[in-house]
């Protein structure tokens, strides 16, 4: 990871923040064009809504099928305070969204919410099972602390 995926990754991990304050889980997501742009960016809002599919990596998959082609999409980042949820990893591969880049593991995640819980299907898995490149990069250890924080908070 460089300079530009620790500032992305740190926005996300203030979304996640703000998605805390509403009153809604740790999750922030944001999407950057092959460029360097942030495109959109959003946090989870499934207390608020009442929708439990309001998380930020679906919106922005959808989001990107919307408002990008395929190529844009090709070369765009998705980073994100979490790592995927299987919804999100399909939803991400199927859109062709070419990076994805996440600060705390699915089994970090699942240690701070539920530590007896199974870890199914990963987005490593969920790649490896399609015919998209996508290059997953995680856990980025430096901002573990803060974003597992968010948890405990929530």
């Amino acid at each position: 990871m460089n300079e530009a995926d620790l500032t992305h990754l740190r926005r996300c991990v203030d979304l996640a923040a703000e998605a805390v304050e509403h009153g809604d889980q740790p999750f922030g997501s944001v999407l950057v064009s092959g460029d360097g742009t942030v495109l959109a960016e959003r946090r989870n809002r499934i207390v608020t809504t009442g929708d439990l599919t309001a998380h930020p990596e679906l919106a922005l998959a959808g989001w990107a099928s919307q408002h990008l082609d395929p190529s844009e999409r090709a070369a765009a980042t998705m980073y994100t305070s979490g790592e995927h949820c299987t919804m999100c990893a399909a939803a991400h591969v199927r859109v062709g969204i070419g990076r994805l880049v996440y600060v705390l593991s699915a089994p970090m995640i699942a240690e701070l919410v539920e530590p007896d819980v199974k870890i199914g299907l990963r987005v490593t898995d969920i790649v490896a099972a399609s015919n998209v490149d996508v290059t997953v990069d995680g856990p980025c250890d430096e901002l573990v602390p803060e974003a597992s924080a968010l948890f405990v908070r929530a």
